[in-house]
């Protein structure tokens, strides 16, 4: 356990690394950890050692986790995509969903979102490099999902989410996150008030931090390689 607390404070020594160079300040960074497959006790771990937020994909595993773990003040990111019939449960235990990329989905988790809860904050995941097999909404077709999205009654959209294609070349993956960053001044030109920017994951944090990331996904550097689901 002690691995994972000397982990946590790995990472946020490169958080700050980066933000010095980037001429920002930490503290405006978000540390999501991505804890999907690892069991409750290692983010009792983490809680211990000071990390707040998670991040889940598989939404039977987190509410388990979030059961389990209900005694700490935690923050719940829904980071994987989101499948019709699992909206509801998406919609009741989660604080932020990540991946939304269709309006679909979106108007579900608005009319799942159980009364009395605040507003559901939610990301626009991009598919900013093109590819096939990513998931994300095409650059071209944001706007107007954006817009649709916003007019939601129980959604809060605060910015967008990107996982770029890996690469070793880190100016490539800088450029690609500053594209991402691009379409967020864009969309907040058009009017609306958005202020996040996840992107960067263990291996490209620096570059995404340089680019603009406000919250930065890191699994791998605190838990260590992903057990099978």
């Amino acid at each position: 356990m002690d691995t994972i607390a000397d982990n946590l404070q790995g990472v946020k020594s490169r958080i700050r690394g980066a933000c010095e160079r980037a001429g920002r300040e930490p503290r405006d960074i978000v540390l999501v950890a991505v804890s999907k497959t690892f069991p409750a006790d290692d983010l009792r771990a983490a809680r211990a050692a000071g990390q707040r937020v998670f991040g889940e994909s598989y939404v039977q595993e987190a509410i388990g986790k979030i059961a389990a773990l209900a005694d700490l003040d935690l923050e719940w990111h829904f980071i994987g995509p989101v499948q019709s019939n699992k909206t509801r449960e998406i919609a009741a235990h989660f604080d932020w969903v990540q991946s939304i990329e269709r309006l679909k989905i979106a108007e579900r988790l608005s009319a799942q979102r159980p009364a009395g809860r605040r507003p559901l904050d939610v990301l626009l995941q991009v598919n900013i490099s093109g590819e096939a097999t990513k998931s994300g909404v095409a650059p071209a077709d944001l706007v107007p999902l954006a817009r649709a999205v916003a007019r939601l009654p129980n959604l809060r959209l605060r910015g967008l989410m990107a996982i770029p294609e890996p690469t070793e070349d880190m100016a490539l993956a800088q450029a690609r996150f500053e594209s991402v960053r691009r379409l967020k001044e864009s969309l907040c030109a058009e009017g609306l008030a958005l202020d996040t920017l996840s992107m960067g994951m263990t291996g490209d944090l620096e570059a995404a931090i340089a680019a603009g990331a406000t919250m930065v996904r890191v699994g791998t550097a605190i838990f260590g390689e992903r057990r099978k689901h």
